[in-house]
C-alpha cells in the first residue's frame, strides 16, 4: 500500500513542474488513477511519457505497493 502523496511526491521528484492528480480506486492504496501534466512531455509519445512516470515510481512498482496503475499524461496545452 503506497499514500497517494508519496505518489505524487514521487513523481514531482522526477518531474519537477508536474501537476498530479491521484485517486485511490479501491481504498487499498494498490490499484491507482494517476493524471500527469508535465512540459517535460512536449514531444515524446505517449509511450515514451508513461515511461517517465514509472521510472519515477519504480520502487513502488518493483515491490508491488502500487498492483495496478491507471496513467494519463499530457502536456498543459
Amino acid at each position: 500500500m503506497v499514500q497517494p502523496d508519496a505518489v505524487g511526491a514521487a513523481i514531482r521528484s522526477a518531474l519537477p513542474d508536474a501537476k498530479v492528480s491521484v485517486e485511490d480506486l479501491t481504498g487499498g492504496g494498490d490499484h491507482l488513477q494517476v493524471s500527469v501534466v508535465s512540459e517535460a512531455f512536449e514531444g515524446l509519445n505517449r509511450i515514451r511519457q508513461h515511461q517517465l512516470v514509472y521510472k519515477a515510481l519504480k520502487e513502488e512498482l518493483k515491490s508491488e505497493a502500487i498492483h495496478a496503475l491507471a496513467l494519463n499524461t499530457s502536456t498543459p496545452d
